[in-house]
């Protein structure tokens, strides 16, 4: 008996020790969209395969006004593990999906839409990669391009005027540019504060981590009343109007301006960690004035929008002041109108 408890010690031991050296596969590139099989039926559907989680941000990135629809593919057996700051520590093989669209008629979105792109960010071994997919017009597949392009695209908006604008889709390289901490990609938005919601799940509501960790693709969460959660920038509901602003600056100029990223020489760090006022460009001068500054001399100037840079380089189109730099080939007017009460408002 002795030695049967052994060997079958013995076996359990091996069995996790051959488990541990398990390596999951890189995730191999293909050239259409359709070969991940992350939809099933019409691809335009985009109704997604088992194993293929939707998932939804409570503050999302303005992309001159196209519409998102996200999902994740965690392998099976893996786990991403919890974290309080920052995005999620995902295992190797996961795949974030994002796909923007314009619906023909913002005020009835069921009369249909039109997909330009889908971006997939892969975790690989030792990387997350970018890899950028365009959609064809007969919205059948969507075809690997690390180019980018222009595209005319024209829909009604919600209060029934039609709008023709260029949709410019960032080439492979400009990825970065967003996805850049600390010189290496990262992904933006599944975090913490940014997943703490409902999501619909075959027609039933759901707190979005604890549907993960009930899926068992998420470890280590804690008990919800501790995990934060950030504002939605247009629900008054969701938070104050400091806690919108701050969450709507966060998720469309944080993730460059801040120490890690790319914007860190501009000294001004508009994440949501950054709460000393100077610090995210309350009475700060601009550390290279010029164009961009449209002679004005502070970032923010409380009480007064109009002499905000900040506020100046929301509402321009012109490229080389424009920002964010991408996805603004148009101006968010109520994003814009967000910030100008904020600044209007501060003391």
């Amino acid at each position: 008996m002795k030695q049967l408890f052994v060997f079958s010690a013995l076996l359990i031991v091996t069995c996790a020790l051959s488990l541990a050296f398990i390596k999951v596969p890189a995730v191999e590139k293909k050239d259409k969209l359709s070969e991940y099989g992350f939809f099933k039926g019409k691809m335009a559907d985009l109704v997604p395969n088992d194993g293929v989680l939707p998932y939804s941000l409570n503050t999302t990135l303005f992309s001159n006004y196209a519409e998102k629809l996200r999902f994740v593919r965690v392998p099976e057996g893996a786990t991403a593990t919890y974290t309080s700051e920052g995005t999620f520590d995902f295992p190797v093989g996961t795949i974030l999906i994002k796909n923007f669209y314009y619906p023909f008629d913002f005020r009835r979105p069921e009369k249909g839409r039109r997909i330009i792109e889908t971006r997939l960010l892969v975790k690989q071994e030792n990387e997350w990669v970018a890899w950028p997919y365009i959609w064809n017009d007969a919205q059948t597949d969507a075809a690997y391009d690390v180019a980018g392009e222009t595209r005319q695209v024209s829909y009604i908006d919600n209060q029934g005027k039609k709008v023709t604008t260029n949709y410019v889709i960032p080439n492979k390289n400009q990825c970065k540019g967003c996805h850049n901490k600390n010189g290496i990609i990262q992904p933006i938005g599944p975090s913490a504060m940014q997943l703490n919601r409902k999501q619909e799940y075959a027609g039933n509501a759901e707190n979005q981590l604890e549907h993960w960790r009930k899926m068992g693709i998420l470890n280590n969460l804690p008990n919800m009343k501790t995990v934060p959660k950030l504002a939605v920038w247009n629900t008054p509901s969701s938070g104050s109007l400091d806690d919108r602003a701050r969450a709507y600056l966060d998720i469309n100029c944080g993730h460059c301006h801040r120490k890690e990223g790319p914007a860190s020489t501009s000294g001004m760090f508009l994440n949501i960690g950054e709460v000393e006022p100077s610090v995210f460009g309350v009475m700060k001068a601009p550390i290279a004035a010029g164009r961009g500054a449209g002679n004005r001399s502070f970032d923010i100037v409380p009480g007064k929008p109009d002499e905000s840079i900040l506020l100046y380089r929301m509402e321009a189109i012109d490229p080389g002041i424009a920002m964010p730099e991408l996805g603004r080939e148009q101006v968010h007017k109520e994003g814009v109108e967000l910030i100008r009460e904020w600044i209007k408002r501060m003391k």
